[in-house]
């Protein structure tokens, strides 16, 4: 079995997993509109922001190298807090059309690595159960298991990261569930 063999459930997979993604992100408002929450003092945290003329990137707060960690100035900075990460993009609009072409072309190596585990793994005609099972873990790992990361080292809230590793097995079953439909015959 070939990689070329399995091009329709990959890409089939892809275009499911991108529409059920676009479901799940517009239709239950709520689902991750609690994740995002808005400074108090907003305006003059941006204006601080902007005084500094930073460049778009990720940073950290208190900085500091990691030789000063031991430094009685920088714990107390950390004990004071605040402690965070923020992320800076590019001034001007948002533009949905390169994020969700991005999110397509994610979705895509996601389900295009699970047909190279599928060939590696599994024959043609393999119990469908079995298909189920590489396919959706394969899936899982790709959409679900990097949230866990985003929690444990960049404190992202334990509540929003679960709720992502939700979307993420909603994303595997549907991967696994195409796979099963279109796998190979013996």
């Amino acid at each position: 079995m070939t990689l070329a063999s399995l091009w329709l459930p990959f890409l089939l997979s892809t275009v499911f997993v991108f529409i059920a993604s676009a479901i799940i992100n517009k239709l239950p408002r709520f689902w991750h509109t609690s994740d995002y929450k808005p400074f108090a003092n907003e305006d003059e945290v941006r204006a601080a922001i902007r005084a500094g003329s930073t460049a778009p990137g990720q940073y950290v707060f208190p900085h500091c190298k990691p030789e000063a960690m031991k430094d009685p100035a920088t714990q107390e900075k950390f004990r004071q807090g605040p402690v965070g990460i923020v992320n800076l993009r590019r001034p001007g609009s948002m533009n949905p059309g390169a994020s969700l072409l991005q999110w397509l072309v994610f979705c895509l190596l996601v389900s295009v690595c699970c047909a190279l585990i599928g060939v590696l793994a599994l024959a043609p005609g393999a119990d469908r159960h079995q298909v189920f099972r590489v396919m959706a873990l394969s899936a899982a790992m790709g959409y679900a298991f990097g949230y866990f990361q985003d929690a444990i080292w960049w404190g992202v809230p334990w509540k929003s990261a679960v709720k992502y590793v939700v979307d993420g097995v909603i994303y595997a079953i549907i991967t696994g569930v195409v796979f099963v439909w279109l796998w190979p015959a013996a």
